[in-house]
């Protein structure tokens, strides 16, 4: 199963955005448990919109893949910064 062909970069992009703004309005404590929840559903959401509505298994797994998705990012990308900082 290639996990490639279930990522949708649009949605990447904009569950990415939303998250860093989550990020900035909320405590730490409270957002931090519940943000890949948040980005799974607002992934789907997104995802069903760019494809007019139509909710499908492909456009719902997509969202869902692509949401998640930029939780990781956004993980990886702060270790990535704090390993360069560290050293």
């Amino acid at each position: 199963m290639d996990i490639e062909k279930y990522i949708v970069v649009l949605v990447v992009v904009g569950c990415l955005a939303l998250g860093q703004i989550l990020k900035r309005l909320m405590p730490k404590k409270a957002i931090n448990r519940y943000l890949p929840l948040i980005m799974g559903i607002v992934g789907v959401i997104l995802n069903v919109w760019l494809n007019t509505w139509a909710l499908t298994p492909n456009t719902l797994v997509e969202g869902l893949v692509s949401g998640l998705a930029s939780t990781g990012m956004f993980e990886l990308g702060k270790n990535l910064i704090k390993n360069k900082e560290e050293k």
